[in-house]
Order: C-alpha cells, then sequence, then structure tokens
C-alpha cells in the first residue's frame, strides 16, 4: 500500500522519518551488542525503528526517487543503511539496478553500511539481484554478494573451494563464512590452508569452517593458536572453553595472567559453565579493568544476581557505551561487582554446584536451557550461545543474531516444532588431551 499520487506531501515530514530512522538503526545496531538488554527489551527498540521505516515505505515512488535515492550519496552509516534498507523492502521496481550501480560506485568504505542492510532483509527476490556480483571482478563486491547471498546451489565444489583460498583475504573469508551458513562442507586440506593465513579474519572463519565440516583436528589448531601471542586469542579462547570441560580455566590461566588479555579469557570462561571456571573468575573480581567482567562470567556460571549488595556501583547510565563488539567499560551496562560479599556468597553456595556438571545460570546445562537462553540472556552473550548451537548442530540449526528480532522470532518458533538433536558431550572430548 502506498499514498495516493494526489496528495501534497510534507516534505519536512518524511525527513524527519528519514532522521529519526536513521538514528534508530544506530540505536538497534548498539542494542544487539549490549550488556545490559534482553531481547524483549531490544525488540522495542526495534519496533521503533521498523515504524519509521514503514513510514518511508508508505511514500511510495515520490519519496523513494526524491528523498531516499539522493541520500545514497550520504557519509553517515546509519543514514545509508537505512535508506538501501527501506529502497528494497518498499519493493521499489528500479531500486536494486540503481543499488547495483551504486555499488560499483560507491567508496569502499559505503560497503559495510550497504552490506548490513542487504543482511537484515529476508532473504528471497529481494536479495536476488545480487547474483551477478558473485562473478565480480571486484573483490570487495564479490565477498559482499558472498555474505548476503552465499553459494549457488549448482556451483561445484571445486569452485567454493577455489574461493575459500582466494589471494583475496575478504573473499577467503567471507567464502569460508559463506560454507558454513549454508553447511557446504569444506575439505580438510583447504581448512588447513586458511588457518596458516596471515589474516585473523580468515583464521577465525576457517576454524568455525573446519570444526562445521567436522574436521576434529580443527581443535588442535585452535589450542596451538590460543598459545601463540602472535595470534588473536579471541575465538580461539570462546571456542576452547565451549568445547571443553573444567579443564577451560588451566588452558586459559596463561590468557589471565596478561592484564591485556584477561577481559577476552573472562568473556570466554562466562560460557564454561563449571566451577573450575566460576573460581577463576571469582580471582579478578578486584581487577579495576575487568572486575566487571569477571562477575558477568561469574553470573552467568552461578546464577548469582548482580543487584543490591553484590554491587558496589551501578553502571553509569550517563557514560557513552563502548563500541559494539567489544568488552564494555565498566559503568557502560555493567555493574561494577562488590568482591567481599561476593565471595561470602560463594563460600555459602558453592557446595550446590557439582564440579563435573555445566551450568547456565546456576541450572545444569541442557539443549533446552541453551535454546531458552536465546530469549533470557543480554544480548551480547547471544551471539556466543548460538555459536555454540550451530557447532553442537554441526551447522544444523544458525541463528542470525545480528539480525531483526522479529525474523529471529520466528526461526525459534520453528526450532520448537523441530526434531533437534544436539551433541551434549564435550566437543573437543579426547583430541586436547
Amino acid at each position: 500500500m502506498t499514498l495516493r499520487a494526489d496528495i501534497v506531501f510534507n516534505w519536512n515530514h518524511y525527513e524527519q522519518h528519514l532522521d529519526e530512522a536513521s538514528f534508530q538503526w544506530g540505536q538497534w545496531e548498539q542494542s544487539l551488542s549490549a550488556p545490559d538488554e534482553t531481547p524483549a527489551e531490544a525488540l522495542t527498540g526495534e519496533e521503533r525503528l521498523l515504524a519509521r521505516v514503514d513510514a518511508l515505505v508508505l511514500g511510495g515512488e515520490q519519496v523513494a526517487r526524491k528523498l531516499l535515492r539522493p541520500a545514497l550519496e550520504t557519509e553517515e552509516p546509519e543514514r545509508l543503511s537505512t535508506v538501501v534498507f527501506a529502497l528494497l523492502e518498499g519493493g521499489i521496481d528500479w531500486a536494486p539496478e540503481a543499488l547495483l550501480q551504486h555499488l560499483r560506485e560507491a567508496p569502499p568504505d559505503a560497503l559495510p553500511s550497504i552490506q548490513r542492510a542487504l543482511e537484515v532483509l529476508a532473504p528471497g527476490p529481494r536479495t536476488d539481484w545480487l547474483q551477478p556480483l558473485l562473478d565480480a571482478p571486484e573483490p570487495r563486491l564479490q565477498a559482499l554478494a558472498l555474505e548476503v547471498l552465499g553459494f549457488p546451489s549448482a556451483w561445484p565444489q571445486s569452485l567454493v573451494e577455489a574461493l575459500t583460498t582466494s589471494k583475496d583475504s575478504t573473499v577467503a573469508a567471507s567464502a569460508l563464512r559463506a560454507a558454513v551458513r549454508l553447511k557446504r562442507g569444506v575439505d580438510w586440506r583447504v581448512v588447513r590452508q586458511a588457518l596458516s593465513s596471515p589474516e585473523l579474519e580468515v583464521r577465525d572463519a576457517a576454524l568455525l569452517a573446519g570444526l562445521v565440516s567436522g574436521h576434529r583436528e580443527t581443535w588442535t589448531v585452535c589450542k596451538e593458536q590460543l598459545s601463540s601471542r602472535e595470534r588473536d586469542p579471541v575465538l580461539p579462547a570462546l571456542l576452547l572453553s565451549l568445547g571443553t570441560g573444567p579443564e577451560a580455566a588451566t588452558l586459559l590461566a596463561g590468557l589471565l595472567r596478561d592484564s591485556e588479555l584477561r577481559a577476552d579469557a573472562l568473556w570466554a570462561l562466562g560460557f564454561n559453565g563449571h566451577v573450575s571456571a566460576a573460581e577463576a573468575c571469582l580471582e579478578h573480581l578486584e581487577d579495576e579493568a575487568t572486575g566487571h567482567l569477571a562477575a558477568e562470567a561469574f553470573s552467568a556460571i552461578t546464577g548469582l544476581a548482580l543487584e543490591g549488595d553484590f554491587v558496589a556501583r551501578a553502571p553509569d547510565s550517563a557514560e557513552e557505551p563502548d563500541e559494539p563488539g567489544r568488552h564494555p567499560l565498566a559503568g557502560a551496562g555493567l555493574p561494577l561487582p562488590n568482591a567481599g560479599v561476593i565471595r561470602a556468597w560463594w563460600e555459602r553456595n558453592c557446595k550446590q554446584l557439582q564440579p563435573t556438571v555445566r551450568y547456565l545460570r546456576g541450572r545444569p546445562w541442557t539443549q533446552a536451557s541453551l535454546l531458552e537462553a536465546q530469549w533470557t540472556e543480554p544480548m551480547r552473550r547471544r551471539h556466543a550461545l548460538s555459536l555454540e548451537l550451530t557447532l553442537r548442530s554441526q551447522g544444523a540449526c544458525q541463528l542470525r543474531t545480528r539480525g531483526f528480532l522479529r525474523q529471529q522470532l520466528a526461526a525459534l518458533a520453528a526450532l520448537r516444532n523441530t526434531p533437534l538433536t544436539l551433541n551434549t558431550r564435550q566437543l573437543a572430548g579426547g583430541v586436547l588431551s
């Protein structure tokens, strides 16, 4: 439904919708990494964003041509994402051709914003027009198409592997991620080559491709990468914490001793679920730089609610949040813990948790609790939990936790009606011993 052509447009009204939608887009992106928002809370902001976009869409052809198309030249990332999404969501006939032309002419720093808008569209006709870019001579455009579309089902495995070993690191990483999403198994020889790449993006994508493809040797490489101070430890640390049992705290001990890597180790330990991981976090509650992260991880394992006497200082809502995807600063959504009170609580309650049992919020970890956590855990933790779901289902279950929550709701509802069997054993069991 669009507005009648004979209606006199109030352009200030539509410009206000675009301004507000752009602001809400930025707010929504931040909410995806929020340490203090649940999906239900983030959904409110998402609905405000989509209501503004709907207003632009209802403006029809006139708004699309006179307001949205010129706005493709903006240098503001959130505004560009909003414009691209609104043009395609509105089903404007000329939008795909205009966007193809714009993609080929746009500066490199504009592509992430365009790609982001394409990623959150419902797959199908609104993105099928990207198919020609899979064969584009420009690697940046080929990588974008791979991220949004993946591989055509007709492509032979040899072509898939050629892309995963591309000399262009952006294409190689995008192809490996596409293989994971579409469950296109990647040969160990190809994975091993990518794991030795000098580019972090390629190595990380290769770790996931190797694990989803069933190559258990990937766990050994993961441990080697964790031990090497020349490699960024964030993903290896998280994978080993998810994939091993009580020994995770021992594996990550070196990172905990390094003040520059401690935040990454504490983040990873929060997903391990064992008493040994909780106690490793307990030792760093008084650390001024990472005490809030230690408390977050301890709470995720034991179920201790960080409120009341357990908090030394509540988050300062006036403080600017850290960049999305990074660990939040103290005061940016996470409270500073009262270390003494928390330790006293643990002394009284530690015997209720068994060292050999894995826990999530103080309850034994199960397949059902992993799925439930997608709607009860803070937004920033859901990405790692979704990753575990992907690994334990060997790629059969993949939630796009950086997409719109309304789409995630539909995906989770479908999961409830689908028989799902997850590997509940230690993922790296027997490999690292």
